[in-house]
């Protein structure tokens, strides 16, 4: 298994043992747990974060009122389940087309009565603390995110017609065709660019706020990258405290026993494997990575949290999606 290289100049100490549990996350399909709460435009995505694990760590981690938070936010899965139990949202998002579908996905969640309200903002994440609005910084109880798998996407799938049968073609596997988007970096380059992304999550959160970020190793040319390792790693580095390591199930479970939901291209690449005489097997969790910011100084306040107000009308949605420059925010 290969380790990428960490992405800073001074290498952290080595993580400690985490604490570990396990998520079960995967009871339903993927497409079940979408159907009614998100827009169909959203199965566009090529690497949509699992609902139920963004509202595990959610419910898990925060509390009615807080402000949860994205930076690479796709279709705003983490938002949409943030508004729906009752947390405030805030997101990033690199490309137009993405951004646009998490807007209209929390305009949707609030039409079937989300209490929370959200916005998406147009940018380049490791640019975040210039991106984020007046008296955002230190607001956050909770940021939720996954690192694009870039080359290692597989996307939509449909059988090709034509006479004498044919093959799949490979549909919706790219975030976009802009090389600068982090998605379209070498390894190295992208975790050097999640690093920054790390960096300014710090300034976004409050003091003990908690970081999740959701990776799985992936095969390059054939060897398993350990991008788990690398992402404690990148955290480490810029100064939060690793906290729990989990694992969320990809898969279901029934009478004890797992339910594998791999794509055509998961599947199809293991029996490959196995035909070749290599021992590959479906990969069928993501790593739950967990890190705490430092505590408040002496003397520090916490940023108080927004209460809930029993009986009062929800506030209007933040999230109309205006195309322009980066960093436009939904009004």
């Amino acid at each position: 298994m290969t380790s990428p290289t960490p992405p800073a100049a001074s290498r952290p100490a080595p993580v400690p043992d985490l604490p570990l549990s396990v998520w079960v996350t995967a009871q339903q399909d993927a497409r079940t747990q979408r159907r009614g709460r998100y827009l169909p435009e959203s199965t566009a995505h090529p690497a949509k974060m699992l609902p139920a694990i963004a509202a595990t760590a959610i419910t898990r981690y925060t509390r009615p009122g807080d402000l949860v938070a994205d930076p690479m936010c796709g279709i705003g899965t983490t938002l949409v389940e943030a508004v729906h139990l009752g947390r405030d949202g805030i997101g990033v998002e690199f490309e137009d087309r993405w951004a646009k579908i998490a807007a209209a996905n929390i305009t949707h969640a609030r039409r079937q009565g989300a209490s929370g309200t959200a916005e998406v903002i147009r940018g380049d994440a490791r640019q975040l603390p210039a991106l984020l609005p007046p008296g955002m910084a230190g607001r956050a109880a909770l940021v939720v995110t996954s690192l694009p798998y870039g080359p290692s996407l597989h996307g939509q799938v449909r059988a090709e017609q034509r006479s004498g049968g044919g093959g799949v073609e490979k549909y919706d596997n790219r975030y976009s065709h802009d090389p600068a988007n982090l998605a379209h970096r070498g390894l190295d380059d992208m975790l050097a660019g999640f690093t920054q992304i790390l960096t300014g999550c710090k300034t976004l959160l409050r003091p003990g706020g908690l970081v999740v970020v959701t990776a799985r190793p992936w095969r390059r040319r054939g060897e398993l990258v350990d991008l788990p390792a690398a992402v404690l790693a990148a955290g480490a580095s810029v100064g939060l405290i690793p906290a729990a390591r989990c694992v969320a199930l990809l898969a279901g479970l029934r009478g004890g026993r797992l339910i594998p939901r791999p794509s055509f291209f998961q599947l199809d690449n293991v029996r490959k494997a196995r035909r070749r005489g290599e021992p590959w097997h479906l990969i069928v969790h993501e790593d739950v990575l967990i890190f705490r910011a430092p505590p408040a100084a002496a003397g520090m306040a916490e940023p108080a949290r927004r209460q809930p107000e029993p009986g009062r009308r929800p506030r209007p949605p933040l999230a109309r999606w205006l195309p322009s420059r980066p960093g436009q925010r939904a009004a």
